[in-house]
């Protein structure tokens, strides 16, 4: 995956992190839909003309992953580099994932820094040496609270059971090393109604705040019954906790302690993406590592809520498991990386169905966006020979496409670049669409080429025009979420030559008004969403 960051030398980077995914298994919708979403954003944010910097990964440390590993016969690392190279790397790149970074935990850059941060923690006194015992869950890899577990029914009856796994969890009694996360309580809580846009969506945020508020309690930082993960540098008995491991990626993939010119222009993100079943370690812990470590804060943990399959959560656990591929052969990739993020209002739980993805796709997308761009190049092309004619004869209908484009890119710019309400953003683009819908019903070129007098024509030429210029906004506007189809229509309509490439063209810019020179070549390529009948599903 090519590195996709301007070269602004300097300048603060916008940082989006995804969560670094563990490899007990291969990708499922899930990691997909948060993946998709911090790429359509950090390509928002490249389209506005900004530095970007996009980071995802693996989290490749643990219980789990050892014991999946001893499952399958062969070692930890094996099993990592496996799943890293066959699974998840390839998806990303059939998802046209624009990443600057891949960041695995197993990698010396990233080791080496975790040591590093945890010792200065340790110098500073922040840590020390203790025991526990409580009820651990492998999954999670979580020490958790009593009052956190639900009973166990069926075969798990009279056990204690995990409450987003639902499986039972274990009892660990061992030596550790702890942090003292007790004392960061009241720092945080201040920080948090200083910063109340730091936690989303404000569900979130109330969790986390009144969490907060009950009393926190130190947290183990190593684990001494295995040895899967980064020694303790003063005590090579222990291994550090993988969530403390885990977290100080947002660091390290950036230069903490080996490349300060990286990290001074990049670090901390200003949004890390997280699935809502590790909103405190994000919220809590990382924020409280970092003030111990006299390091800035993130600028916003946003947390997206679960994908739902018949009620349940999306995973391999409880076999909702759906391959991306599954989908993206039957809708195309560029589909597929539209409707979770059109469908699903994101921060909060959404349903999946084949049915649900089947409707929008015909409606939205064949029907109305596809099937726009169609009729436009027809008609161009019919007409007048595909060369875009010049408007002359503009009115009050054509006055209200130019508001609507406006007011779509405006509205779009808004909700996707800043409060991440990719939805919005979307369904804004999606009503401008149906607005030249109507706008072409209503004008009827198909009859006003039948009047040849030079006012016809010009009233032709000008229906034309807006509807082709119209095109071009929405080319431009949803090439951060179809960054395929928005390059075909970019290409249909001439637009390369003249206004240069799609990719460098401004979002914030893009309603206003004559952006299309007259003159260029329209040409009808390929229809951008096939009709499902005619694609094969698997």
């Amino acid at each position: 995956m090519a590195a996709t960051g301007s070269e602004k030398q300097g300048a603060k980077a916008y940082y989006v992190s995804t969560p670094i995914y563990y490899v007990n298994d291969a990708p499922h919708l899930g990691h997909a839909y948060t993946t998709v979403a911090g790429d359509v954003l950090t390509r928002w944010h490249r389209q506005r003309g900004e530095k970007v910097w996009y980071l995802t990964g693996t989290d490749e440390h643990g219980q789990k992953i050892m014991r999946t590993a001893e499952a399958n016969g062969v070692s930890p690392q094996e099993w990592c580099d496996k799943l890293v190279e066959e699974a998840w790397k390839p998806l990303w790149e059939h998802l046209n994932i624009a990443n600057d970074d891949f960041i695995r935990t197993t990698e010396k850059r990233h080791t080496d820094r975790v040591q590093e941060f945890v010792q200065d923690l340790y110098d500073k006194g922040e840590i020390y040496k203790g025991g526990y015992e409580g009820p651990y869950c492998v999954g999670c890899e979580e020490y958790k609270l009593p009052g956190d577990l639900i009973d166990g029914e069926g075969e798990y009856a009279g056990q204690k059971l995990c409450p987003i796994h639902k499986r039972p969890v274990e009892i660990l009694k061992e030596e550790n090393y702890f942090f003292k996360l007790s004392e960061y309580g009241p720092k945080l809580l201040e920080f948090y109604e200083a910063n109340p846009g730091f936690i989303q969506p404000e569900s979130a945020r109330n969790e986390v705040v009144n969490f907060a508020k009950q009393g926190l309690q130190d947290l183990s930082i190593s684990r001494s019954t295995f040895d899967w993960g980064v020694p303790v540098p003063w005590d090579e008995k222990h291994v550090i906790y993988v969530w403390i491991d885990a977290l100080l990626n947002y660091a390290t993939a950036v230069g903490y302690n080996e490349n300060p010119a990286k990290f001074e222009e990049t670090f901390p993100a200003n949004v890390h993406l997280i699935g809502k079943d590790i909103l405190r370690f994000h919220a809590i812990i990382w924020p409280a590592m970092l003030m111990a470590n006299d390091l800035p804060v993130p600028g916003r943990v946003a947390c997206n809520g679960w994908l739902m399959v018949g009620g349940e959560k999306m995973s391999k656990s409880n076999l909702t498991g759906i391959k991306p591929q599954d989908l993206t052969s039957h809708f195309g990739v560029d589909a597929y990386r539209w409707y979770f993020l059109r469908a699903i209002s994101f921060g909060q739980d959404g349903s999946f169905s084949w049915e649900d993805f089947t409707a929008r796709y015909t409606s939205e997308l064949a029907n109305d966006y596809g099937n726009l761009a169609s009729r436009v190049a027809a008609m161009v092309g019919k007409y007048f020979g595909g060369a875009l004619p010049e408007a002359t004869a503009s009115g009050e209908a054509e006055k209200a496409v130019q508001a609507g484009m406006a007011k779509a890119a405006a509205e779009a710019d808004r909700k996707i670049g800043e409060e991440l309400d990719f939805q919005g953003g979307i369904l804004a683009v999606l009503d401008f669409v149906k607005q030249v819908n109507g706008y072409i019903t209503e004008q009827e070129p198909w009859k006003v080429a039948k009047d040849e007098s030079p006012e016809g024509q010009a009233r032709l030429a000008t229906i034309l025009y807006t509807a082709a210029e119209s095109l071009r906004a929405v080319a431009v506007l949803l090439n951060p979420v179809m960054p395929v189809t928005s390059q075909a229509l970019w290409d249909s309509l001439g637009a390369e030559a003249p206004l240069g490439a799609l990719a460098d063209q401004r979002v914030q810019r893009a309603g206003e008004w004559g952006g299309l020179p007259a003159g260029v070549t329209v040409t009808k390529g390929a229809v951008l969403f096939p009709r499902l009948e005619e694609l094969k599903k698997d």
